[in-house]
């Protein structure tokens, strides 16, 4: 196969009319040579830190949608079924991607449970890392959430560092807001990668440390802005992230749009494709090519290098993408799931206190951290209920795992004029959480996920819709199209009802987060992220 364009030579900085010989799924040769074809030939995209199940989808129909954005490869981290299935979803999400041929790189999530402070489904400890480290389809540790366990030295987590190690496989990091000499002792226990810097002066200082940053857009936290003005410099040590993105996003566009976006601040093209497609591959040793002679012919025609509109996808020569049109095929799978817990009551909501002020999380656009503010108490018959007025809302995160008494907390920024939204897509443990203007609401619409064993939904005085997510109650069995647009709907309703959240959804999903400072609801309490400790809803 002979394919002509403008090859785009990232390593060497330059760009050069030629041809391109595959054979046998490889890059054969490569030669200069005068043509009339205008398009641009260069390696596909990688996403460098991606939980795929946070698409909703599985593997083979995330590759589906991926392809045709250009994306060949990514760096998953299946932390989040793990949290729910253990060991046994990590190989469902590897068997699964390997029956496409977009070149998933998953790791041994690294911290499941995230905390010891919520319930989740399975624990993999360091044993079952060992197992894990041992398996070529494992290709690195994933991130340690546990920053804490790395700078106090617990045992377990630096076993699981150490396994790493000894398998020669790389430690992802996940170290928000850690600066200064803590920084110094995470670094030292062998982690080099962060994806969770929200500002430009802690991404430097990680930079400036030895760290590779990762430049993160999802659907919820998006951090391009704010440090993108970094990468002329430190292009070398950089990479583009999506980390977790809904599927009406990924229907949009990948790492193409970061591409697009840096290019049209005049970063220069060379180091934005070397952060794009050249450095994930180095650093985590992918079996992914770099349009080099030998390499895998994993790689794209381009309309332009400014918008960079994905006119081919290659991926081991096979085209697998023309024109916005997939080309991969669906796979059968199994609908493997956890949940076992029965309907509430509307009274098991209630939060009884003659309290006159209560800690409030504050729930931030754009961000996965959080602040803790103080709000008046509205009581109604002794019980804690939601101000619409003020927007200070009731949320709840109910055990899917058990039957258990559901943690109740307050949250400002849903904004909600009606009804409720809940959601078992939950960082990390993946509970149910809703957030609603009253008790009624909320006991309705978690009620629809526990009869769903799983889903997204909204609900109101009119109507109830669910998005069910049969598999793991984090992603669903049908088409990636399909989903993307039901869950673009729910959206849709999630906004009608007063919320002005860009994506209401992902945020309620990570408001569970309690790695993520400041204040985070469990299944177990109202929690403290900068001390790591619970804390009480009402303020003595």
């Amino acid at each position: 196969m002979l394919i002509q364009g403008n090859i785009v030579d990232i390593l060497n900085k330059k760009v050069f009319k030629g041809e391109l010989e595959i054979e046998n799924g490889k890059v054969k040769s490569i030669i200069k040579k005068e043509h009339s074809n205008e398009t641009f030939i260069l390696p596909g995209f990688v996403d460098a830190h991606i939980h795929i199940e946070s698409s909703m989808l599985v593997p083979s129909e995330f590759a589906k949608i991926a392809v045709t954005h250009g994306t060949v490869a990514t760096v998953s981290d299946p932390h989040e079924i793990a949290n729910v299935l253990g060991v046994k979803g990590v190989d469902f999400m590897i068997e699964n991607g390997k029956k496409v041929p977009l070149k998933f790189n998953f790791g041994a999530p690294s911290c499941v449970p995230a905390t010891s402070f919520e319930s989740a489904g399975a624990i993999i400890n360091s044993d079952d890392i060992k197992k894990m480290m041992s398996n070529p389809d494992i290709k690195y540790l994933a991130e340690m959430m546990n920053y804490p366990g790395v700078i106090y030295q617990d045992e377990e987590v630096l076993k699981k560092i150490a396994w790493a190690k000894h398998y020669n496989k790389p430690v992802d990091g996940h170290a928000p807001g850690v600066r200064g000499g803590d920084l110094d002792k995470y670094i030292a226990a062998g982690i080099y990668t962060d994806h969770e810097c929200f500002t430009y002066e802690e991404a430097l200082e990680k930079l400036q440390k030895g760290m590779k940053v990762i430049i993160r857009e999802g659907s919820a936290a998006k951090n391009f802005e704010a440090l993108i003005e970094l990468l002329p410099e430190h292009y070398e040590n950089m990479m583009f992230c999506s980390d977790d993105k809904h599927p009406d996003d990924l229907l949009l566009g990948h790492i193409n749009q970061l591409c697009e976006r840096a290019v049209k601040k005049d970063i220069d093209v060379f180091k934005v494709l070397q952060a794009a497609c050249i450095n994930p591959v180095k650093h985590y040793n992918l079996d992914v090519g770099l349009l080099q002679n030998g390499d895998d012919a994993d790689f794209i025609i381009v309309e332009n290098l400014e918008n960079f509109k994905v006119l081919q996808t290659y991926i081991n020569g096979e085209l697998v993408a023309k024109n916005g049109a997939s080309f991969v095929k669906h796979v059968d799978f199994d609908v493997l799931n956890n949940f076992d817990t029965e309907k509430k009551n509307i009274e098991d909501f209630e939060f009884h206190s003659s309290s006159e002020k209560i800690r409030v999380i504050e729930a931030l656009d754009g961000e996965l951290v959080t602040n803790e503010i103080e709000s008046d108490s509205l009581i109604k018959d002794g019980n804690l209920v939601s101000n619409t007025e003020s927007d200070v809302l009731k949320m709840t995160v109910v055990n899917r795992y058990q039957n258990s008494e559901p943690s109740v907390a307050f949250i400002k920024g849903f904004g909600l004029k009606e009804g409720a939204i809940a959601s078992s897509v939950g960082h990390d443990s993946h509970n149910i959480i809703a957030v609603g203007v009253s008790d009624k609401m909320i006991c309705k619409a978690v009620n629809l996920l526990i009869e769903n064993k799983g889903g997204i939904c909204a609900v109101n005085d009119k109507e109830s819709k669910v998005v069910a997510l049969p598999i793991a109650g984090i992603m669903s069995d049908k088409p990636a199209d399909e989903i993307g647009k039901a869950y673009a709907k729910l959206d849709a309703i999630a906004k009608n009802m007063g919320s002005e959240l860009r994506a209401p959804y992902m945020t309620l999903s990570f408001m569970a987060l309690l790695v993520i400072p400041s204040l985070k609801l469990s299944d177990k309490g109202l929690f403290d992220g900068n001390s790591f400790q619970f804390t009480s809803l009402e303020v003595k």
